[in-house]
């Protein structure tokens, strides 16, 4: 078997070459045309919050503003998980949607939520 298409190769050189460069221009195509990410985005759907408090410890940071902003923030539809930092000064809160959710929307809900949850907040919070 492997000799007869070695001997059809061998009697056919031209036909061999053309099959081979249009192999090759094929799959140079193929590869640039291909719509794949070098490297894919595989992390969820996730809205943080950075909210300063300037001149607070931590522990104030975090009973007066990433307590009320966790609590508020974990009942925006779609939220998986919601995780609250407290910084000297500043507080970070990191909502985390499901799979699917679309950025736009996971913000928008965000953002409503934030206005419930703004009066809680002490006067000065950016």
């Amino acid at each position: 078997m492997i000799r007869a298409i070695m001997r059809w190769c061998m009697e056919n050189r031209l036909l061999v070459v053309i099959a081979v460069l249009v192999l090759i221009v094929g799959g140079t195509l193929a590869v640039i045309n291909i719509p794949l990410e070098a490297l894919p985005d595989i992390s969820p759907t996730q809205v943080i919050v950075k909210t300063s408090y300037p001149g607070q410890a931590p522990q104030i940071v975090q009973d007066q503003v990433t307590y009320p902003l966790e609590t508020t923030l974990q009942e925006v539809p779609g939220a998986q998980a919601v995780r609250g930092y407290s910084m000297f000064g500043d507080s970070y809160v990191y909502v985390l949607f499901k799979g699917g959710t679309s950025i736009y929307q996971a913000r928008n809900l965000v953002l409503q939520y934030l206005s419930q949850v703004q009066s809680k907040l002490p006067p000065g919070i950016t």
